[in-house]
């Protein structure tokens, strides 16, 4: 039986030395949308919580899902702007790995929000609580942040509050964090991109690893890491996608064409850069437009949906069959 890394003193010496564990609600999911809360629970090397902090966010502009945060445009009135909380937030940062539940897309919004203010958040590397309970192979229903509660034992008390959310993730990445540290599981750290500006028009081509952005969404200068799940096919109607299927994008999307991708290499699918007869689905939201992929799609009879329904089987991918991971090569 493996010694609990907690009373045996042992911990895995390659492990950060600080989490900022985060959640954002935000005006909604496209390139465009705006923060309206934060929360971070800082915590040390083990997970203990060191810290708390919670702000409104004024997004300039309409609150969105009101009705899912529960912010009105008279309460954020008169909220600070992003710029204004931003060296907080930094502070919070700093450091740490941040970690979040599907975190790439917490990642890109605070991003985005930094560049507006024309700043760089002091974050590095991120850590998906939905990639790290997949590496744990958690016996969890779905991979939703109630789930993940309910399996530790953590009560919810105002789902999609920023501060409530971070709270509940905090208390369970704590447990999970030593599950890993206990069987040697190494943690699903990601490399967190920065944007370098913000523009309005065409962006100028830059040297390095940055990211830059422009109407058109993220050019990231990066090479994915192969799937490591062999192809189970094409996905059927009505079903779940499953960890190694080959999906396409076609078309404009109004979430940023690579944050659905990164979502999706997250959850354990493989991006195709064209359809073929091994493609198992094709993302578009115009199926009738008359693209060398949509084409393709109708000629070998490769399934076909759309942004809204992807985001939506995106929340519960099935695990690949037998669990088991493609060879190198």
């Amino acid at each position: 039986m493996l010694d609990d890394p907690t009373t045996a003193g042992i911990w895995p010496a390659a492990y950060p030395q600080g989490y900022a564990v985060v959640d954002v609600e935000t005006t909604g999911l496209a390139r465009d949308d705006r923060i309206v809360s934060a929360a971070v629970y800082r915590l040390d090397a083990r997970g203990e919580v060191e810290d708390h902090w919670y702000t409104l966010v004024n997004p300039e502009r309409d609150p969105g899902p009101v009705w899912i945060h529960g912010l009105t445009s008279e309460v954020l009135e008169g909220a600070p702007l992003f710029a204004e909380i931003a060296a907080e937030f930094s502070a919070r940062l700093d450091g740490r790995v941040l970690v979040a539940h599907n975190a790439v897309f917490d990642w890109s919004m605070i991003a985005r929000e930094y560049a507006r203010a024309e700043r760089t958040a002091p974050v590095r590397q991120r850590l998906c609580t939905i990639a790290l309970s997949k590496e744990l192979a958690l016996p969890l229903p779905n991979f939703r942040l109630e789930a993940l509660a309910s399996h530790f034992g953590v009560v919810q008390q105002r789902a999609h509050h920023a501060l409530d959310d971070a709270r509940v993730l905090a208390e369970a990445f704590r447990p999970s964090l030593h599950a890993a540290a206990a069987g040697g599981v190494r943690l699903p750290l990601l490399e967190c991109l920065p944007l370098t500006e913000w523009v309005s028009g065409p962006a100028t081509p830059r040297v390095g690893r940055q990211a830059s952005y422009r109407p058109g969404g993220w050019r990231p200068t990066r090479k994915r890491t192969p799937c490591p799940y062999p192809n189970p096919g094409r996905y059927e109607v009505g079903g779940a996608l499953v960890q190694g299927m080959r999906v396409a994008f076609s078309g404009d999307t109004s979430v940023e064409r690579e944050l659905l991708e990164d979502r999706a290499v997250e959850a354990g699918l493989h991006i195709a850069t064209s359809v073929s007869r091994l493609t198992s689905v094709l993302v578009t939201n115009d199926p009738d437009s008359a693209t060398s992929k949509t084409v393709k799609a109708k000629a070998y009879g490769t399934p076909v949906i759309d942004e809204a329904a992807f985001t939506q089987l995106l929340r519960d991918v099935a695990p690949a069959p037998g669990g088991s991971a493609a060879a190198d090569g």
